[in-house]
């Protein structure tokens, strides 16, 4: 049986010379989480089985800046780290690759042209390519469902379901699957939207937006197809570590690495 990642996420503002982890809700009123590489130094000797890094202020100015917060973290840890924001090529997602990320994401640049999944699934192996889907229930699609790019400030009109199909048939690895209305809330994560998402792939899917407490991650688990659960908040501010997360699923019955 194959364990369930917990993986915690840091949103980097790279407006400031060594870059800063901030976090808000529904994507708006951020504030002020900690350094990169100190908080992911932090994660990975409580026990993370992976990091995620978002540059949300992304932009080819901020390209070094951010090789630069990847290129340190590696150094003092080892677990795969995810990076993504701002990555428009396959040259940038080697450029990140070569300085210790072990997977790149990729949302906007991925809805605006479709074949730079492909093109980097077949460049760089498909192990490698982590697609986002920041989805919002608006009821104008299909599903009920839409995508939303530029840090979710842009609505698209595309359905979250069919792009989540269309990803893996483009050969992405994994996909990134963000609630914009529980993201922050401590809520609880969209059961429903990420149900939905996994029942209609076949690639593990990463469940974010929303968690609040333990309960939220067994929720999650026990009652969708997600591979991993995703948190910000709850890790940054310490109102949990990630190996209480740990214990409180293994006493439910739910796999996970310790």
């Amino acid at each position: 049986m194959l364990t369930k990642r917990i993986i915690p996420c840091l949103d980097c503002d790279l407006s400031v010379p060594e870059g800063r982890v901030v976090k808000g809700v529904k994507f708006k009123k951020l504030r002020y989480a900690g350094k990169p590489w100190e908080l992911a130094k932090r994660y990975y000797e409580e026990g993370a089985d992976e990091l995620v890094f978002l540059d949300i202020t992304a932009s080819y100015e901020r390209r070094e800046t951010m090789l630069h917060v990847i290129e340190k973290t590696a150094k003092n840890v080892f677990i795969p780290l995810t990076v993504g924001g701002g990555i428009r090529s396959c040259e940038d997602m080697r450029k990140l690759l070569n300085v210790g990320a072990d997977k790149v994401t990729i949302n906007t640049s991925a809805i605006k042209n479709p074949e730079l999944i492909k093109e980097g699934s077949e460049t760089l192996g498909s192990q490698c390519i982590v697609v986002a889907i920041d989805a919002k229930r608006t009821n104008r699609t299909k599903s009920g469902w839409e995508c939303f790019i530029y840090g979710g400030r842009k609505a698209t009109m595309l359905d979250a379901i069919e792009w989540a199909k269309k990803v893996e048939e483009l050969g992405a690895g994994e996909i990134l699957l963000t609630s914009m209305d529980r993201d922050g809330t401590k809520l609880g994560f969209d059961l429903e939207l990420t149900k939905a998402v996994c029942d209609n792939v076949n690639i593990p899917v990463i469940a974010s937006g929303g968690v609040g407490k333990p309960e939220h991650f067994y929720e999650v688990f026990s009652k969708t197809k997600a591979d991993a659960a995703l948190a910000a908040s709850i890790f940054h501010f310490n109102e949990y570590s990630i190996m209480d997360i740990k214990k409180y699923l293994l006493k439910k019955g739910i796999n996970v690495r310790v």
